[in-house]
């Protein structure tokens, strides 16, 4: 869809809101909001599903800042030593 496109869909859409009664809008801003809450929750689940099978696979391993820097630091000792 080109940009020109979507900003006129855009424009049809805020005119089409700018009619309803001031109550009206409120309620469609209050159905957006709750909507878009339910989509980024979606959004966080299907991530922590994804990050989890990666992890439960072996492919991804957490680790602290502390444990970050004792790898570093071994890893220096190794190429000086």
């Amino acid at each position: 869809m080109s940009k020109t496109t979507q900003t006129s869909q855009f424009q049809q859409a805020l005119e089409a809101v700018e009619v309803l009664s001031l109550e009206d809008q409120a309620m469609l801003l209050d159905i957006l909001q709750n909507r878009l809450r339910q989509e980024r929750r979606n959004e966080l689940l299907k991530e922590v599903a994804e990050v989890r099978q990666e992890y439960a696979e072996g492919d991804v391993k957490f680790d602290l800042t502390a444990d970050f820097m004792v790898d570093l630091d071994d890893s220096e000792e190794k190429v000086d030593g």
